[in-house]
């Protein structure tokens, strides 16, 4: 792991330590590596509550609650299903944020879709936000890329919020 992926996840756990704040996590593409990451360092019961690893469309239907509708029209690899994504699991888990990714690693096209093309949900009440990312690495630097681009994007989300108050 490079010190940059470190860095973020300690930002992390500072940020979501210091300030009580609660953290789920729904997962696709990075195939539990957030939560890989989010569990690295001690202390991340505190804030992190879980990660749910939902690959298939079947588990995003059954765990999450994702809407028929959403897969059929939009497809997985899409804003709309991380939006959904990260507010369902936030709603599941009850968490002050949830942070949801869904994306085409690679190799092949899925849905019509490049690889390397990811979406990225930051939810909290009342606010969800999504980040398109257009990644060019193999599968699995996508993958580490993915998520340490997710983390950034919390923080950024979460440091937002906290200035608005």
């Amino acid at each position: 792991m490079n010190e940059e992926v470190l860095r973020s996840i300690r930002a992390v756990h500072k940020l979501f330590g210091e300030k009580g704040l609660t953290l789920a996590i729904a997962e696709s593409c990075t195939g539990g590596l957030l939560s890989h990451f989010m569990t690295m360092l001690p202390g991340s019961s505190s804030f992190f509550q879980a990660g749910l690893v939902t690959y298939s469309n079947a588990s995003k239907l059954s765990i999450l609650g994702l809407a028929p509708a959403t897969i059929e029209t939009y497809g997985v690899i899409s804003e709309t299903a991380a939006r959904e994504m990260a507010e369902k699991v936030r709603a599941l888990l009850k968490t002050d944020y949830a942070l949801a990714t869904t994306g085409n690693l690679g190799p092949e096209v899925l849905e019509g879709k490049k690889r390397g093309l990811v979406y990225i949900a930051v939810s909290t009440e009342g606010k969800t936000i999504v980040k398109e990312l257009q990644l060019s690495c193999g599968r699995s630097a996508n993958k580490e890329k993915a998520s340490y681009f997710a983390m950034q994007f919390l923080l950024e989300a979460a440091r937002e919020e906290m200035r608005s108050f």
